[in-house]
């Protein structure tokens, strides 16, 4: 089975979401760029999102595409995030799209069904790897969306509701 996206903004509960999905005993890809983040800090890199957001994106798309052939397709899989992400990420930024992105979104297909996390002010807040504003994590979200219908996929939006709710919301969806 191809793995299942759970995407959205940045601070709109996808991690927590996902963390709960993993308790369940799902299958579970984390975030990639949160990973790559830490990584360039400790290394000194300028290679960040806040500094230089193409650079980053290549390395996240390398990671993101080693997640994907990685993955266990004989289980429920869920990531956090998808290749697709980069390119609203890219898109949002104002850069000029490599079309490699574009060829790693066609290749590396996801479940049809995408699940978004859509804003969420009350829960949102900055840490070390977060450094987008609300306003930029709102942007984001309509990048995303954008980007994921563009590309052919069907996106559900998750409700704003408790971690155990949105889990239910999941697993009655996935498993129909």
């Amino acid at each position: 089975m191809p793995g299942m996206i759970i995407t959205g903004g940045p601070g709109s509960g996808k991690s927590t979401l996902l963390e709960a999905l993993k308790q369940k005993g799902f299958e579970v890809v984390p975030e990639v760029s949160r990973e790559l983040i830490r990584e360039q800090v400790a290394l000194e890199s300028n290679c960040l999102p806040w500094t230089d957001l193409a650079a980053f994106a290549r390395l996240c798309l390398e990671k993101m595409i080693a997640n994907f052939r990685s993955a266990d397709t004989q289980a429920v899989t869920f990531f956090d995030r998808g290749i697709p992400d980069i390119l609203a990420y890219l898109k949002a930024g104002g850069l000029q799209i490599d079309p490699l992105f574009y060829q790693a979104s066609e290749q590396c297909r996801y479940a049809s069904t995408v699940f978004i996390a859509p804003p969420w002010e009350d829960i949102y807040v900055n840490d070390d790897e977060r450094w987008q504003t609300f306003e930029d994590s709102f942007r984001l979200y309509q990048s995303i969306y954008e980007v994921y219908t563009g590309e052919g996929y069907r996106v559900i939006e998750l409700p704003r509701a408790t971690v155990e709710q949105r889990v239910e919301f999941i697993t009655k969806a996935v498993c129909q």
